[in-house]
């Protein structure tokens, strides 16, 4: 019986111990709770609920973490504590870390040891616990990769725009005091040709530390006096830089447009696309396709040593943006914009593939003034909308052979037409249509206006592309037909006047339809599928060749004789000029369209003395150029 009781107050004694042991353990410290306290103060950056060994504060933690994570700017990791184990008087825990870098993740594990004393877990700080290769005067420092812009090619692929090399030249603040900034700022943006005040006080208004440019060349560009001379400006830099460039500073600048800094309105209206110094599309297709050419960025984490020394830690690599693919041809555009260079007033030249529709070559010269001209230009088309008009009298009945009468003057109600000044006097009288359009006889055409109905004309101009709107991807005018107000106004614009609007483009896509002998709609922007729109009268086979017949007329016989010894197959041409005022006097419009082969094209000058005389040199050069 004594026995029974001594082990039964054994075992009673033997539980009492261990449910003591159970309590105190309930009771005491958890160092999951101290593990997920860290993880929180690691991601918060508030160490305020964290107990330290020794002489470790939370303050003074949170003062040395600031320093290693500044330097990866505005991102927040995410910190997971898991895989607790207690031993006695100690515990080690692991810290999962996942950094958002770029369009990836950064994520790897650090281990933490916590030691229990008065009644709490306490963690030894070092720098390794934000990540276990750095060392005591170690910073995480990230650096955006920029994602190389999308190139812009041509036809068979040639490469039109990709990042060449350019200089920035600047004033860095940070090399010249606050008292001389303003006067450095002046001297260099007389260097450079531009406004000294305006660049002064930009540079006066900048930060201590910042470059503040002045203008940006590329780097074949840069005159040797600039080269030569910023270096004695006081904090003038030069930063060599790349940026998506044409092959020239001109090459279609107007259509292809430019690559900058983006601007407050841009940030204003897509906050969630751009930042301060993001470089887009400012102008032209480079703008309405910045989102396809914009790259994605990438960026790499280094660990950064207190000598400057850099280690890679992690690394996501930039993407280009997406190939924006058009149909202009590099030769042929250069071509182009060598005919335009010496030509004063605002002209344009575009060349148009008949057998597709391809734009080749959509060039502006000089005194555009950086407007596109060549696709978006509104103006008269003169005597070359006698295509048109020729295609409405052969629907309505006429031939070429058809005899009609050139005189030197018509009158339609009150108003007076009459054919250019030096008509040729032999050409007068009763002759066939076909040398009414070689000689290009205003009255002749006028002469037969009652034969045109009404919407005829612009059904014509649709058969031949004109007039009717298409969405090419790109700003594109097709010109206008309207109804005439007047039958004076239904005689003007049976030669191009009175309500009748083009653009080269849309003239130069006329004579690609006569050529083809079918209705062409131009492209540019390959990816951008265009089709004849239904309401547009098909342009029948034998229009087409008594529209060709007739033009070849102008090269054999007429004002465009200046192509008949062009190399290569015939060319078939016409002329124009349309009256214009400006400032109180009388001015002309200069034309000439013309095609050979499978490239049609047309070129306009602004102010010229006749389409043969000014536009007409320009086309030849280019034609020869061109094959």
């Amino acid at each position: 019986m004594r026995l029974l009781v001594s082990i039964a107050a054994t075992v009673l004694s033997v539980t009492a111990l261990v449910g003591c042991d159970g309590a105190d353990k309930a009771t005491g410290p958890d160092p999951d709770k101290a593990a997920d306290a860290l993880a929180s103060a690691l991601e918060s950056g508030d160490f305020a609920d964290v107990a330290f060994t020794g002489e470790q504060t939370p303050d003074l933690v949170a003062a040395d973490y600031a320093e290693v994570v500044d330097g990866m700017g505005d991102l927040e990791p995410t910190v997971t504590a898991g895989g607790v184990s207690e031993r006695g008087g100690t515990a080690t825990a692991t810290l999962a870390w996942v950094w958002p870098v770029a369009d990836d993740e950064w994520s790897y594990t650090t281990d933490v040891k916590l030691t229990k004393a008065d009644d709490e877990w306490q963690t030894t700080w070092s720098r390794a616990l934000v990540e276990p290769s750095l060392r005591k005067a170690t910073v995480l420092d990230i650096t955006p990769i920029g994602g190389p812009r999308g190139l812009i090619l041509g036809n068979h692929g040639d490469v039109l725009v990709t990042e060449r090399e350019v200089t920035r030249f600047g004033i860095d603040r940070s090399q010249v005091s606050a008292a001389r900034a303003g006067e450095s700022a002046r001297r260099l943006a007389q260097l450079v040709d531009i406004d000294p005040g305006a660049y002064a006080k930009r540079v006066e208004a900048a930060g201590d530390k910042a470059f503040v440019e002045a203008i940006t060349l590329r780097k074949e560009d840069v005159p040797l006096r600039l080269a030569r001379g910023y270096d004695g400006i006081k904090g003038a830099v030069a930063v060599p830089d790349r940026l998506p460039l044409a092959p020239d500073r001109g090459f279609a600048l107007p259509i292809l447009g430019s690559v900058g800094e983006v601007t407050a309105e841009m940030i204003k209206d897509h906050p969630d696309r751009y930042q301060v110094g993001d470089e887009a599309g400012l102008s032209g297709l480079q703008a309405r396709y910045d989102e396809q050419l914009q790259g994605v960025d990438g960026a790499v984490v280094n660990a950064v040593a207190s000598d400057g020394m850099e280690r890679e830690l992690y690394r996501v690599d930039g993407q280009p943006g997406k190939p924006l693919e058009l149909t202009l041809d590099l030769q042929r555009q250069q071509a182009a914009e060598a005919a335009l260079a010496k030509v004063g007033p605002a002209s344009a030249l575009v060349a148009v593939r008949p057998s597709d529709g391809a734009i080749l070559a959509a060039a502006n010269g000089p005194g555009t003034d950086g407007y596109n001209f060549a696709t978006y230009g509104q103006a008269a088309p003169g005597s070359t909308f006698k295509t048109v008009s020729s295609l409405a009298l052969l629907r309505a009945g006429l031939k070429p052979s058809s005899v009609v009468p050139c005189t030197s003057r018509i009158v339609v109600d009150g108003k007076p037409f009459e054919n250019y000044d030096d008509y040729p006097s032999g050409a007068l009288g009763d002759i066939p249509l076909s040398t009414a359009v070689a000689n290009s006889c205003n009255t002749a055409f006028i002469s037969q206006a009652g034969k045109v109905k009404a919407g005829a004309l612009a059904d014509a101009a649709a058969s031949l592309g004109l007039g009717i709107d298409h969405d090419l991807g790109f700003p594109a005018y097709f010109g206008q037909v309207p109804t005439p107000k007047s039958d004076t106004e239904a005689a003007a614009d049976l030669i191009g006047q009175g309500g009748i609007l083009a653009s080269p483009m849309a003239m130069a896509t006329v004579m690609a339809s006569i050529q083809s002998g079918t209705t062409v709609v131009p492209r540019l922007i390959r990816s951008v599928k265009v089709s004849v729109p239904e309401d547009a009268p098909p342009l029948g086979a034998g229009e087409a060749a008594g529209l060709r017949q007739m033009l070849r007329g102008v090269v054999t016989s007429g004002s465009g004789r200046g192509l008949l010894d062009l190399p290569g197959p015939p060319a078939i041409a016409k002329t124009g000029t349309a009256e214009f005022e400006k400032n109180g006097k009388t001015l002309t419009h200069a034309w000439m369209v013309a095609a050979q082969g499978d490239l049609a094209v047309a070129v306009y000058v602004d102010e010229g003395a006749s389409g043969s005389g000014t536009a007409g040199p320009i086309l030849e050069q280019f034609l020869r150029a061109a094959r």
